[in-house]
């Protein structure tokens, strides 16, 4: 009896994970390619005389609408890897800042929109290079959705014993603190509130990278308003640990 309750709560588990990719792929990816579709569209109308200035917005428009199409894809194919249990690891010695600026260089806001103070001098940690930078990309770019214009997020980084704590501090609504393990499971989404909420997965993809690397990931409420996210990661052994970073 166990094992068939067992079996049908998978079975229901994997219809409703079925049903939330349907959710996502139809609404979701209608809209960039409704974005795509209209201004190509509007690019090949010989008898609208459009200025530079009207062409560069279209293409902008058709660019950004790209950029979220092939984030979702990857999502999608990430939660794939997950669901399935198929996540290589490659665990080594890394340097946190060049794990940051790499996931940062792929975000188009966060020359303008995240401030970030990760030193050099701290140690290298254990982790998966790639997957480590797969997950500060998504926890940024929730962020970054979530906050106001005019609020930076922040993502910085300092020493806790043993450990190196990375924290990316947002000022967006904040999550109650009931709802957080809510966040986590794929295709949440709080509202309409955010600029750019995606499908719901890049928490649950970062989450799953985090725990697949052995480290830990906690969320706490921004003073003034906000969450904070902090990825916890252990520093190798060995490394010179700069004490001025405490």
């Amino acid at each position: 009896m166990r094992a068939d309750a067992a079996e049908a709560d998978l079975v229901a588990e994997a219809d409703a994970l079925r049903s939330a990719l349907l959710r996502a792929v139809s609404h979701d990816f209608r809209t960039p390619l409704a974005t795509i579709k209209a201004s190509a569209s509007g690019l090949l109308h010989t008898d609208v005389a459009f200025t530079d200035d009207d062409r560069r917005v279209l293409l902008h428009d058709i660019e950004a609408a790209s950029d979220r199409l092939d984030r979702m894809v990857r999502d999608l194919l990430d939660m794939s890897r997950l669901e399935a249990g198929a996540v290589d690891l490659a665990l080594g010695a890394v340097a946190l800042e060049e794990v940051v600026a790499s996931a940062l260089s792929g975000i188009a806001a966060a020359q303008e929109r995240v401030d970030v103070d990760v030193s050099e001098a701290l140690p290298l940690v254990l982790a998966d290079a790639a997957l480590l930078e797969r997950a500060v990309a998504n926890i940024v770019s929730n962020a970054v959705a979530w906050s106001p214009d005019d609020r930076p997020v922040r993502v910085e980084a300092g020493l806790v014993g043993s450990f190196v704590d990375l924290r990316v501090v947002d000022r967006g609504p904040g999550v109650p603190a009931s709802e957080r393990d809510r966040i986590f499971v794929p295709f949440q989404r709080f509202g309409d509130r955010s600029h750019d909420a995606g499908a719901g997965l890049g928490l649950a993809i970062a989450k799953g990278f985090i725990d697949a690397m052995g480290a830990s990931m906690e969320l706490d409420d921004t003073p003034g308003g906000g969450l904070t996210i902090t990825i916890r990661l252990l520093i190798i052994e060995g490394e010179p640990v700069d004490t001025e970073q405490r």
